[in-house]
């Protein structure tokens, strides 16, 4: 069983690594062909447009797929029934929304700083209408750890938008319309997602039902965690609009140089620092049903395990990339970006990895144990804290207060999250293992510092990155080993299952 879960993680994995790695060389291209300025608007428009997704089917998949696997495990309820309800929920929100916002459109200019994001805005806005749709088929891949199929969707869809952007963008005459191409972009890759989640899904014998048995306690499940992550596209819509008004404001500058700093910051520095979410995420993917199938049986110890594995394996991708990012970050903005600020946002701001992927793991965790009220409560508590360092540190810190803000807010989610986690699983131990990551993550980062300061007088900043990165990865890697921070278990495992297969067939 284990050795499956870590095949399955390591398979989903994989493939978020290759998409976030097209989606980061994307975020290159497009900040060398349309400019800061350009990836400043593209940016705020897709903040909005994330508010109006997040509200129509953020709470939707994980729900569907909680409820699938409920299903499995205590029986009783239909699973078309689950997916239809999922469906008809998106679309009484999606539907009327699009028709409101195009019917009034010249009415929600107040929704952005700076004009030129409506259009781009309008550009994506139908794909709400699919790409919600799409979120309730993700769910019900997760429900049925049908993990492949969801995998190479996420990772065609990714692929497609990089390819048509690249290609409409080379032709943009300046920023507003380098951003406008790549919302086109962005709509017909939800399209071709849309397109082939529902063949799928009804290749595979899927089929709507009517809904209304499963309608009331799928909203009932999914109403808090839309909430949780409206509130979060909406705080980012905030300080999407917030952070250049209080730049010019009070920082003096002018609305195109707040907008490209808030792109650097943004688009090139935040990107780099959300790396671990796509790793989180992955496991979250697998983990989370296993999670509710160990919860509704009452298999408390091998809940508690999966847990603790879960918790330790966040803390160490924390602790693996810190070094890296801290050594390397503003040679990563040189060479990938060109700009040497995006590079020192993520030297100066790489400690948030901790908190960042406690509080994105434990979320998970919680909302798979049917804690998604409390989940909600939490990170309130830590909008609250990012609001309260943007307006507190703005003056002095300038667009440091966007990151610091972060920062804030995963340390409350993280410590709020841990707390309840605690008294929910008792026994889980993880603070030995976070202490004991703070000491070597410590050395590590000495160790890169010196190692980059000393190659970087020989090598251009390209072989500084490659080497660079393969030394102090290496070097992390064999002293977390050697402090007992991870084992071979697993890889041995999965390679002895493997070659028993073999011999086998040969047999």
């Amino acid at each position: 069983m284990n050795n499956n879960i870590y095949r399955t993680t390591a398979q989903v994995t994989i493939f978020s690594i290759i998409e976030k790695s097209i989606s980061f060389l994307y975020r290159i291209v497009l900040s060398r062909v349309i400019g800061a300025e350009g990836v400043g608007i593209y940016q705020i428009a897709l903040s909005v447009f994330a508010v109006f997704l997040t509200a129509a089917s953020s709470g939707v998949p994980v729900t569907v797929s909680r409820l699938i696997t409920k299903q499995n495990a205590v029986g009783g309820g239909s699973r078309h029934a689950v997916v239809t309800a999922g469906i008809v929920s998106t679309l009484m929100f999606t539907v009327p929304a699009c028709i409101i916002i195009f019917a009034g459109r010249n009415f929600f200019g107040f929704l952005f700083s700076d004009s030129r994001c409506l259009n781009v805005f309008l550009i994506i806005l139908p794909g709400l209408i699919l790409t919600s749709v799409y979120s309730v088929m993700r769910g019900t891949f997760w429900g049925n750890k049908d993990f492949l199929p969801y995998s190479l969707i996420e990772l065609a869809e990714d692929a497609f938008m990089v390819v048509l952007g690249c290609i409409l963008i080379t032709g943009a005459t300046d920023a507003a319309d380098g951003a406008s191409r790549a919302a086109i972009a962005v709509f017909v890759s939800y399209i071709f997602s849309f397109i082939v989640s529902l063949g799928w899904y009804f290749h595979k014998g899927g089929r709507l039902v009517n809904p209304k048995k499963q309608l009331k306690p799928l909203l009932a499940s999914s109403l808090p965690i839309t909430a949780m992550r409206t509130s979060t596209s909406l705080l980012n819509s905030l300080v999407a609009v917030l952070m250049p008004f209080l730049l010019v404001r009070i920082c003096n500058m002018t609305n195109s140089d707040a907008v490209s700093l808030y792109g650097v910051a943004a688009g090139m520095s935040i990107p780099i620092l959300f790396i671990p979410s796509s790793l989180i995420g992955s496991i979250a993917v697998v983990l989370a049903p296993e999670l509710s199938e160990n919860f509704y049986r009452n298999k408390t110890e091998r809940l508690k395990d999966d847990v603790e594995k879960s918790l330790r394996a966040a803390v160490f991708i924390a602790f693996l990339l810190i070094p890296l990012l801290f050594s390397l970050g503003v040679t990563m903005g040189n060479v990938l970006f060109s700009d040497s600020l995006s590079g020192e946002i993520v030297k100066n701001c790489c400690i948030i990895l901790l908190p960042m992927c406690i509080s994105m793991i434990t979320n998970t965790i919680l909302n798979s144990m049917n804690r998604e009220k409390q989940t909600l409560i939490y990170y309130f508590a830590g909008a609250a804290a990012m609001i309260a360092c943007i307006a507190a540190f703005t003056s002095f810190a300038g667009i440091y207060s966007y990151v610091t803000g972060l920062g804030a807010s995963f340390v409350v989610t993280a410590a709020l999250n841990l707390r309840l986690l605690k008294k929910l699983c008792r026994g889980v131990k993880i603070f030995n293992f976070i202490l004991k990551g703070i000491a070597v993550c410590a050395a590590c980062c000495a160790f890169g510092w010196l190692f980059v300061s000393l190659i970087q007088k020989f090598l251009p900043q390209i072989a500084v990155l490659a080497v660079g990165g393969v030394a102090v990865a290496a070097f992390t890697l064999a002293f977390m080993y050697i402090a007992k921070m991870y084992t071979l278990e697993p890889l041995k495992g999965i390679l002895n299952k493997r070659k028993g297969r073999k011999g086998k067939s040969a047999l």
